[in-house]
């Protein structure tokens, strides 16, 4: 037996707490049992009170804009007899897909749930922002996940769900640290994203307008610009692939990383067949060795044309006039030689690529900051819950 089990504490703590956590079921630190809304489904309204679902779950907040619509204040006072939403009470998804999926309660705004959504309230005596991160752990979600199994799709029991067994700190300051914590760097997440998402829009914004005036720009078929290397590109199915450091690029990007390479050099990738939209479409500016399966054209561009431009260029397209295909939309080889392309002189061209690289740097790096700030937010939630 190891020493957290001896002591029943977390791996990692705030000093001055030396206490072991207690072991409770669920039930015992919530004011009442766990509820959800109504179970038949209302008549959804243009107006009167936001009523939430499932769907409304998103990045563990609740989304107001994912409502199910809304239902009659009249209804909503029947519906309130069973749960009226408070501030900080605590959402979990029962069922479906999404199942462990947690929000809290953040607004005094008047609104309602259905029944796929579990509601919990705790005692006064506990936080319920570290019940909501205490749910987020592995250790819950692996509970909420394997008793959700059993039926056609996943559906976890209220009543077995007030019986999962935690682990929790006496101290309520104890609680509110590790929650306050958890919560800074919610809010650190959430304001990179902002920040992310705003430069994003403003970008596009200035790429929307520079392409405004590309009926001044020479116009001519991509055949013109650049040479198509399709027949070196070799599918390989997944067990046939080995390891390597080499990026095996499909339809809509890196689908893995294998040995060996089919094309070494700058190359613009643009999907063939099984693109996941034509609004965005897959085009992808890479360099050095890669693999490519058959369903990604491959662009080598004529050394007189900036790579950067083209790429840009390209994603400005309008793809649904190209593709052929109902299910499974196709680019053929015909087609995509054919489509027009407007070019300005070569040191606009450049110009223009320059900002598009710096665009692609920054979504980068801000994109892997991310990322570590979420991994770190995972392993606090791995060490500093038992």
């Amino acid at each position: 037996m190891n020493r957290r089990e001896v002591k029943r504490a977390p791996v990692l703590r705030f000093k001055g707490f030396t206490n072991d956590w207690e072991q409770r079921k669920l039930i015992e630190i919530l004011k009442s049992s766990v509820t959800d809304g109504p179970h038949e489904t209302p008549q959804i309204l243009k107006k009167g009170v936001p009523f939430i679902s499932v769907e409304a779950i998103v990045n563990n907040k609740i989304d107001f804009n994912r409502k199910r619509g809304y239902i009659s204040f009249s209804y909503n006072a029947q519906c309130n007899k069973k749960y009226r939403p408070q501030k900080k009470d605590v959402l979990l998804v029962k069922s479906g897909s999404t199942v462990g999926k947690v929000a809290v309660v953040e607004t005094n705004t008047i609104f309602n749930i259905w029944s796929p959504l579990a509601a919990l309230r705790v005692t006064n005596s506990n936080d319920p922002y570290f019940l909501y991160y205490l749910l987020q752990t592995n250790t819950l979600q692996r509970q909420i996940i394997n008793k959700s199994k059993g039926g056609t799709q996943p559906n976890l029991s209220m009543r077995i769900l007030e019986q999962f067994k935690i682990f929790l700190p006496q101290n309520y300051l104890n609680q509110q640290k590790i929650e306050q914590l958890l919560r800074t760097l919610d809010k650190c997440i959430s304001l990179q994203q902002r920040k992310l998402e705003s430069f994003q829009f403003t970008y596009h914004e200035i790429i929307r307008r520079l392409f405004l005036k590309k009926a001044k720009w020479q116009q001519t078929k991509l055949s013109d610009l650049v040479t198509i290397l399709d027949k070196n590109r070799k599918p390989v199915k997944k067990e046939d692939r080995l390891f390597g450091d080499t990026p095996y690029y499909g339809a809509n990007g890196i689908q893995d990383y294998i040995s060996g390479f089919t094309h070494k050099g700058e190359f613009i990738l643009i999907a063939e067949d099984g693109a996941n939209s034509l609004t965005e479409y897959p085009i992808y500016f890479v360099k050095g060795q890669i693999w490519v399966n058959n369903h990604a054209h491959v662009l080598k561009v004529n050394k007189d044309v900036s790579p950067l431009f083209l790429a840009l260029a390209l994603k400005q397209i309008n793809y649904s006039k190209y593709t052929v295909g109902s299910s499974r939309n196709k680019l053929n080889l015909k087609d995509l030689e054919n489509i027009a392309i407007f070019i300005p002189d070569n040191n606009e061209q450049q110009k223009i690529g320059q900002f598009y690289s710096n665009y692609l740097n920054y979504l980068r790096i801000n994109k892997k900051r991310i990322q570590y700030m979420k991994q770190f937010k995972q392993f606090l939630l791995q060490n500093m819950f038992i």
